[in-house]
């Protein structure tokens, strides 16, 4: 079955519709949001249901859309007062840990060419670019295992992972464009070790300059502007963060790492309407990440990674045993604070996920020799990385006893408090009984709502607490 104008909503909402109902399942059990989506759109796929989908063009695409937007929703998360303590190991991970990884790997992957010769001919510039395509990581899937499984992590290591996945993706682009020039130069290399350290300091500093300057302008503007109708604001939004792409895209910048640091600008400013922003943003992940996803199983034949098994799984298996953990190890050696088993952690997280899928496609769409077995490679190894580390992760963070259980984590109790209110929600649950009506809080809060079990109480100067209550605090944000 082909794709029409006829049929393309009725396929896209079976499955939206499909895909949401299984990663239900797949959410309580511990199994990657990203596995699920992806293994609904290769049943749906040709060696499935039989849906035709192979343009790579309109796949790269879709994924520098939802990338841009999800990078910038990453940012918006990011507050300054928790990576504070890990900026430098974040940094350090998302720049020199990626360049190790595609260094180490892709020395790997020519070292295995000579043995699997027939199978996999490549040339050193090749084998950096498969390496490079797939040297960043997805933490995003690791914390949503972690809430299914109603667990934190301890040392500071939830922000710096989230630091590393929302900053390491520019790296990795950059690399498999410098890669892609390379095997296009051929034999009579036109670019050299010079143009390319001009083209990382151009991407980065454009990027890191207009990131922070379009995301001051985003803040001074949304405030200003003064809009009657406040569900435009979420839509200015999202077209600020593809302006914020494409104006420094023209600028030859790096797009992704401008949008991700204008996100965090804009997620630590003051910002009217910022909940309803927030809110609208969130959903609007969850969209994009299912459409690329199911674009991504689309895409992929099932039964020409057969061919590619071997060496897929041989790599692999390389990259989470060794070449993960040694640029891990090798990144973090100056950062002492940091314990051996805080790096063991490190190292077993380094998922991959859309990502390295997305920036498989570019080598196809520039007509690389070789591509598709690069897109094969790197969708086989996703799926592998996602089915060892991704279900295995809450044991390994409870080996490590990194793991903390979190079933008393803080809710709104669905109440939205204007930020200009300068107020602060918390949650506080109940030990022991309170018979008494004068139960202790600090000075200048004020208990809004009380949950029992799944009642909501609206206290009124004569309800008895009772152990397990949860009450809703509000106060003054202290400066």
């Amino acid at each position: 079955m082909t794709f029409t104008a006829g049929n393309i909503l009725l396929v896209g909402a079976v499955l939206l519709f499909v895909s949401i109902l299984i990663s239900k399942t797949g959410f309580r059990y511990g199994i990657p949001t990203l596995l699920i989506f992806l293994l609904v759109g290769m049943l749906f796929g040709v060696d499935g249901v039989g849906f035709q989908f192979d343009n790579h063009a309109a796949t790269q695409f879709i994924g520098m859309v939802a990338l841009s937007i999800i990078l910038f929703a990453g940012g918006m998360d990011t507050k300054y007062v928790s990576i504070k303590p890990v900026l430098g190991a974040g940094i350090v991970l998302s720049t020199a840990g990626v360049l190790l990884t595609t260094v180490i790997t892709g020395s790997f992957i020519y070292f295995i060419s000579l043995i699997f010769t027939k199978s996999v001919p490549v040339s050193i510039s090749f084998a950096l670019l498969l390496a490079a395509t797939m040297s960043s990581t997805d933490s995003a899937s690791v914390f949503s295992i972690l809430r299914s499984q109603k667990m934190s992590l301890r040392n500071n290591l939830q922000p710096m992972l989230e630091l590393e996945s929302g900053s390491n993706d520019p790296m990795a682009y950059m690399l498999t464009i410098v890669m892609i020039q390379v095997m296009q130069s051929g034999a009579d290399a036109s670019i050299g070790v010079g143009s390319i350290l001009l083209m990382f300091f151009v991407q980065f500093s454009v990027g890191l300059l207009m990131g922070f300057l379009l995301g001051k302008a985003c803040v001074w503007i949304i405030n200003k502007v003064g809009l009657q109708n406040k569900a435009l604001y979420p839509i200015m939004m999202v077209s600020f963060i593809f302006f914020v792409f494409s104006f420094t895209d023209l600028l030859k910048g790096n797009g992704y790492l401008a949008v991700y640091i204008a996100g965090i600008i804009v997620g630590n400013h003051k910002l009217v309407e910022k909940r309803s922003i927030d809110s609208f943003l969130n959903g609007l992940v969850w969209l994009v990440q299912i459409i690329m996803f199911l674009m991504l199983g689309l895409l992929v034949n099932p039964h020409e990674m057969i061919d590619v098994a071997v060496p897929a799984i041989i790599i692999g298996v390389f990259m989470i045993l060794i070449g993960r953990p040694l640029s891990v190890f090798l990144c973090l050696l100056p950062f002492r604070k940091i314990g051996f088993k805080d790096k063991v952690f490190v190292s077993w997280v380094g998922l991959r996920g859309a990502v390295p899928i997305i920036f498989a496609t570019y080598p196809v769409v520039a007509n690389v020799e070789g591509a598709s077995f690069i897109f094969n490679i790197v969708f086989f190894i996703t799926l592998l990385s996602l089915l060892i580390q991704g279900t295995t992760i809450p044991a390994v963070a409870n080996w490590l006893r990194l793991g903390m259980k979190s079933d008393n984590a803080p809710e709104n109790f669905g109440v939205e408090i204007p930020e200009e209110l300068n107020t602060v929600l918390e949650q506080q649950i109940v030990e022991e009984e309170s018979l008494l009506m004068n139960y202790p809080l600090p000075e200048g809060t004020l208990v809004m709502i009380v949950k029992r079990n799944h009642k909501y109480i609206v206290p009124n100067g004569k309800l008895h607490l009772l152990k397990g209550d949860k009450l809703l605090l509000i106060s003054e944000k202290q400066e």
